[in-house]
């Protein structure tokens, strides 16, 4: 009798073991990804470009996995500060950051002023968005194509000018490459944002602005402006019969707004796969890509390597331009 509850007694532990390992295991070092709440960071304000994809990527991650995804903004130093809080965070996959095209900018002119290495100290995971910019001119600028700006410009040299959402901003450094690649020289006129900047172009105080798709959209079809070319190598979906700035004579002429995922750099490969993986799925989602057009982007959903790749292409784009042209932050 002794010996059969012992037998029992062991067959009811070994069950009481098995049915309880997977929830152990799920609780351990071992557990899959992600098994608690995740911090997203957003190194700008709510509201913005950024805030919303950040949230909109968040919630879809949430509502896949069944773990919070918190969206926590820390603004400041044109997305330096939030990119810092991500380099130093643990690398488990648990905090990760949202970054700009204005990161790879701020390696050059912020330079030893920077916290952290963008391209040693983050792990690229995807990225998430392309932003095509326009090129607009005022309405009486007498040019009907970028060949007939650039013919002008060089029969005018210095008359003519651009404006900027500020030094240092992809609007303004979409003008300086224009220049540097035509072979043309205009007046750089930084203004305190791409909105009054836009609105002196429609009010034929300025010449020309290289703004955002969104942010011109309006002007466009007011005829307020003049739209000449899209600063992407592909046509902007958005705008599918405005000519590219290559298709408009200007080779190797490439410029877009982005927004990107980050992770610390010794984050897991297998956690930063499984990420790229399902935010790649979520942004071919039809209400997703909705959302991203409201903002003027397009979805993108690139690997890590492909990411890794476009952020050193990036800075040193820009770096060999802000230093060719005498660039500072302002």
């Amino acid at each position: 009798m002794d010996r059969q509850r012992r037998q029992l007694f062991g067959q009811a532990a070994a069950l009481a073991a098995a049915a309880a390992a997977p929830r152990a295991w799920a609780q351990g070092p071992s557990a899959p990804y992600p098994a608690r709440t995740v911090r997203l960071i957003c190194p700008f304000a709510p509201g913005g470009g950024t805030d919303i994809v950040a949230r909109a990527i968040a919630y879809r991650l949430q509502e896949a996995w069944g773990q919070v995804f918190v969206v926590d903004n820390k603004a400041g130093g044109n997305g330096t500060i939030g990119l810092d809080a991500c380099a130093k965070a643990a690398p488990d996959g648990y905090t990760l950051s949202m970054v700009t095209g204005s990161a790879s900018v701020n390696v050059t002119l912020q330079g030893n002023k920077q916290p952290y290495d963008l391209l040693k100290d983050l792990a690229p995971v995807t990225q998430i968005t392309t932003q095509p910019y326009a090129l607009v001119v005022k309405p009486s600028l007498p040019v009907k194509n970028v060949a007939e700006l650039i013919a002008l410009a060089k029969a005018q040299p210095g008359t003519l000018n651009f404006g900027s959402s500020g030094p240092g901003g992809l609007s303004h450094l979409s003008g300086e490459l224009f220049c540097s690649l035509a072979g043309i020289k205009m007046t750089h006129v930084p203004y305190k944002g791409g909105s009054p900047a836009l609105s002196d172009v429609a009010s034929g105080q300025i010449d020309m602005l290289f703004s955002t798709q969104l942010q011109a959209h309006p002007f466009v079809v007011s005829n307020r402006v003049k739209t000449l070319a899209v600063t992407t190598v592909t046509r902007s979906a958005n705008a599918p019969s405005v000519p590219t700035m290559v298709e408009a004579g200007v080779p190797g002429y490439e410029v877009a707004g982005w927004y990107g995922l980050l992770a610390p750099a010794a984050t897991p490969r297998a956690i930063v796969d499984r990420l790229q993986a399902e935010i790649a799925r979520i942004l071919q989602l039809p209400d997703m890509k909705d959302k991203l057009a409201l903002d003027g982007s397009e979805a993108v959903g690139s690997t890590p390597a492909q990411f890794g790749l476009h952020l050193r292409t990036e800075v040193d784009k820009w770096r060999k331009l802000i230093r060719e042209a005498g660039i500072t932050a302002g």
